[in-house]
């Protein structure tokens, strides 16, 4: 406050008069006035980034593109490929993030959890919330073809009912399983029976059976009831220990052949089931080496920093150890351009 001529002044600025002291007294009626200009010195405000909008920023945008004879050098640089790694986030999902009641009675694992945007629902009539959960996400394919796969885990005993149910619902023409049911201890359960079963209201059976040193493949039918009966065919890749890597690659190469073979004959377009035990790390690497050969043969060069960035936005944690990083860098080295639809050797 100021004094002048027995008046008192407030420092404050009169529209159009930039300056000009405004009379002012205590109890009087005089007008407050703001100098409009000054606002324009307000700093905007600036959108907050999450950690969250952070991690997926890294996993849509990160990319390193190798042609083939820099891949066969990159995959060497086993130091270089452990930095790589450690860098992509894995974009997990917290439990609350999937506020489903008795959810975590059908999770194998209560840390890996499906990604909430990509995860399958089941659907039934006049089902509750519950029972539209299973532990499974769909995953983009190559080219960004949507929905290519389901990423899965191995089944439990109380949801192998589930699993049908997914399958027939996406009529998915495959499964690829690559796990043994026991690991020291249970990584999945026996989901499939020797000739018939019936599970929930869906009826299987193996219609044949053909064994390989690398993989079993079964043909199977399934049929709900009053329903058609579907042709499903499904492919055992045991030799595959749990977060380790095969001591060869070109067992993996063969299975990419094998899957491309079977699916030139599916029934049905739906997607590929695929799953371990935790549906992250084997089921990971299988996929990423398909992506990757399917990149090799249409262009020569191959990016896996992008293909892995983008199967952790669809499920977090695909690619669990850096080893086996390292070891899908080492396969698609192996993987003759040209070759895909046939048995490299």
């Amino acid at each position: 406050m100021m004094q002048w001529g027995g008046l008192s002044f407030c420092p404050r600025v009169a529209v159009g008069q930039p300056g000009t002291p405004v009379p002012c007294r205590r109890g009087s009626n005089v007008s407050l006035v703001l100098d409009m200009s000054s606002l324009g010195n307000v700093e905007p405000i600036q959108p907050v980034c999450t950690p969250r909008d952070i991690t997926l920023k890294f996993l849509r945008t990160s990319s390193h593109v190798l042609r083939k004879q820099e891949l066969q050098q990159h995959a060497q640089s086993l130091a270089q490929l452990q930095e790589e790694f450690s860098k992509i986030p894995p974009n997990f999902v917290s439990p609350e993030e999937l506020e489903i009641p008795g959810r975590a009675f059908k999770d194998r694992y209560k840390t890996i959890l499906p990604n909430p945007e990509s995860r399958v629902c089941l659907r039934r009539a006049g089902s509750q919330e519950e029972d539209s959960y299973i532990n499974a996400n769909y995953i983009t394919g190559y080219a960004g073809r949507p929905r290519e796969y389901i990423a899965t885990q191995g089944p439990l005993l109380n949801t192998v009912s589930d699993f049908w149910q997914m399958v027939w619902q996406e009529e998915a023409p495959l499964i690829v399983m690559i796990t043994e049911l026991q690991e020291r201890k249970e990584k999945c359960v026996h989901y499939w029976p020797e000739k018939e079963g019936t599970y929930g209201p869906f009826t299987i059976h193996v219609q044949g059976v053909s064994e390989s040193v690398e993989y079993v493949v079964r043909d199977l039918s399934i049929q709900k009831l009053g329903k058609e009966c579907r042709k499903v065919k499904h492919i055992l890749f045991p030799s595959w220990p749990d977060q380790q890597t095969p001591e060869s690659a070109k067992p993996l190469l063969h299975l990419v052949a094998k899957v491309e073979e079977a699916l030139q004959t599916a029934a049905s377009p739906g997607p590929v089931v695929v799953h371990c035990s935790a549906g992250i790390g084997r089921t990971g690497c299988f996929i990423a080496t398909r992506i990757g050969c399917q990149q090799l043969q249409d262009t020569g060069e191959v990016d896996i920093l992008g293909i892995v960035c983008h199967l952790r936005i669809d499920r977090g944690g695909m690619i669990q150890t850096s080893e086996q990083y390292q070891f899908l860098h080492h396969t698609l080295a192996l993987y003759p351009r040209g070759h895909l639809h046939q048995n490299p050797s």
